[in-house]
Parts: C-alpha cells; structure tokens; sequence
C-alpha cells in the first residue's frame, strides 16, 4: 500500500527557514551595499578581515596564478588592489554562503555550488553584453537562484522528488519559491526576492529584466556543464527572453569564454 505525501505545510516551512544558520554579518553587509558605494576598499577590507575564513579565501584568489602578480598577497587591502573592489565583493559573498549550509549525506553540495558559481559569473557577463550597470547584483542573484534546493533536499530526497514541476506536484512548492522566501527571511532586496522566485518562470519583457538575466544564466552555465554532472540537464529557455537579449554568435562566445575564464579558479579558491 502506497502512502500519499502531504504536500509541506507553508507554517511548517516557514518555521524551518527560520532555523536556517545567519550569514555571516559580513556577507549580509556587502549584499545590502549593492547598487552603493558608501563604503570605501579600506572599509571593506576591515569587514572582511573580520571573518578569519573569508579573509583566508580571498587571499587564496588573489594569490592564485590566475591573478597573481608576482609577489605574495599578505592583506585583504593588498587583495582589493589586486583583484578590484567588485570581484572581491562578489568572492566574499559567494564564499560566505557556500560555507553557511551543513553538507546533506547523498547531496552533491560541491556541484550544486559550482553550478550556483558558473550562474554568477553568466549572468554577470551577460549584463556586461548588455551594457548594464548591476552586473554586481547579477552576479548575486545568479549565486542564489537555486539557494531553495538546499533548503528543500532531505524532503525531496526523502520522496525522490526531482526539480520543478514535480516538487510543485509532491511537496507542494519548488525550489524558487522556497528560495525567494529564504532571500525576505534575509532581507534582501525586493528585486532579489523576485528573480530568485521568477528564475524558471520569468514574466515576458520586452527588456530583460534582472529576472531574465537570472533565467538565462542558468540555462547557459546548465548548458556549458560546468556543475560536473553527468546527468545536468538544461532547462528549457523562456523564448521571449532570450530573443530580449539580442545576442548574436559573437557575443555567445564572449559571454562563454568570460564565464569560463575564471570559474575554475574562483571554485578552486571557494570549495576547498
């Protein structure tokens, strides 16, 4: 006899989310300065020296040998130097979410965070092709698309329960919406909350939208198998959205190769 799943009741959910472990204050603090420049490198580099393990990691990337410049980076404010104040906004953020979710038995946290990575710097070069100015906030909403899968995994393994529809059909909700729900929890932005919710289901625009911006990344970086799965599969594009983007083959390849220019050594520098 087969027992019916009930569906997870949102109370329940909520209640749940608000278990999840804090951000380190660190990383809250460099979301919330997205789209502001208040800060300066010098304060920055004094929040982030902070955190003995974020300080550890950007230091790691500024000395690897994609950056390296010859000489051992010894500081946070060298790191700034080194790698500019933006890369190591989007560094730290990256590795203070990675590091604030317990590992689940059976789920392959490192592909999950490699995907979540390879997300970030496409939709961070997709808003470079597009000649925004929030590649910073893309980066970051590319980071968290998918944060309600860690949210959502001992359910979802526990009913082998695959993504999308089929979380909707047994559990009740998806992965998107759990994850726009974690981003309120965190006070993050609204226009956060919204592309993290809208990622596979973004509203037609005739300009693209930090929603579609997110869409779009994680098909490509689904595409380019940069997770490592063998069994990735990609996920079907919102059409209107990709025609918005007016890529044409030469802007593919630039966006490709600036995605895949850094991801290994920005993985390597985070996951270990």
């Amino acid at each position: 006899m087969t027992t019916a799943v009930r569906p997870i009741a949102r109370d329940a959910l909520l209640a749940a989310l608000r278990d999840l472990p804090p951000l380190p204050s660190v990383v809250l603090e460099l979301v919330e300065s997205l789209g502001h420049e208040e800060l300066s490198a010098a304060q920055y580099a004094t929040k982030i020296s902070r955190d003995q393990a974020l300080a550890a990691k950007t230091l790691r990337l500024a000395n690897s040998s994609f950056y390296g410049r010859g000489r051992p980076v010894r500081s946070v404010a060298e790191a700034i130097a080194v790698l500019g104040l933006r890369t190591v906004r989007n560094v730290v953020t990256a590795a203070g979410l990675a590091g604030s979710f317990r590992r689940h038995p059976g789920f392959d946290q490192n592909a999950f965070w490699r995907h979540s990575i390879g997300s970030a710097l496409c939709a961070q070069a997709l808003a470079g092709e597009l000649r925004r100015d929030d590649g910073d906030l893309a980066f970051t909403v590319g980071l968290l698309h998918d944060i309600g899968r860690l949210a959502l995994e001992q359910r979802r393994r526990d009913q082998d329960c695959p993504d999308g529809d089929a979380e909707r059909a047994v559990l009740g909700i998806d992965h998107a919406e759990v994850g726009g729900l974690i981003a309120q929890q965190w006070n993050f932005a609204p226009a956060i909350v919204d592309a993290i919710r809208q990622h596979h289901a973004p509203p037609d625009a005739a300009e693209v939208t930090l929603t579609g911006i997110a869409h779009v990344a994680d098909a490509i970086a689904h595409a380019l198998g940069l997770a490592g799965d063998l069994d990735e599969a990609v996920p079907a594009l919102v059409l209107p959205v990709w025609a918005a983007c007016r890529l044409d083959d030469a802007a593919c390849m630039r966006l490709f190769a600036r995605t895949e220019a850094q991801f290994e050594t920005i993985c390597e520098a985070l996951l270990q």
